[in-house]
């Protein structure tokens, strides 16, 4: 049984900051990859950022230069630095962890965080 746990979401204003993090608990023998996806209203989920250990982190054309994914491997965390926001990003942010258990690579997601920036 895999937990995720997600915090760091809220409301703010047109640039300014906001911090996520997801951390992951549970029957993980190997992470291979964690990540953020968003997913407004009326739209389909969308990836922001993945950060695979031993490969530089990917970033959606719209995010790059102002999001920041990061990880810490002893906590198995993940966290996203979200500066510079604007109204656009607004959306429900979802942690996914792609990990291996018992041989099987399998694919878990948290439950969501609302992000809201307002004009």
């Amino acid at each position: 049984q895999v937990q995720l746990v997600e915090s760091g979401g809220g409301l703010v204003q047109a640039g300014g900051s906001l911090r996520l993090a997801c951390a992951a608990s549970g029957s993980i023998k190997a992470i291979n990859a964690m990540g953020w996806y968003r997913q407004a209203p009326g739209k389909q989920r969308e990836l922001v950022a993945t950060i695979t250990s031993g490969t530089s982190p990917n970033y959606a054309d719209s995010v790059k230069g102002r999001f920041t994914i990061s990880r810490d491997n002893a906590k198995n965390t993940v966290y996203l630095q979200m500066n510079s926001l604007k109204p656009e990003d607004t959306a429900v942010y979802y942690c996914n962890l792609d990990y291996t258990t018992y041989g099987i690579r399998r694919d878990y997601w948290g439950q969501g965080t609302q992000v809201t920036v307002s004009s």
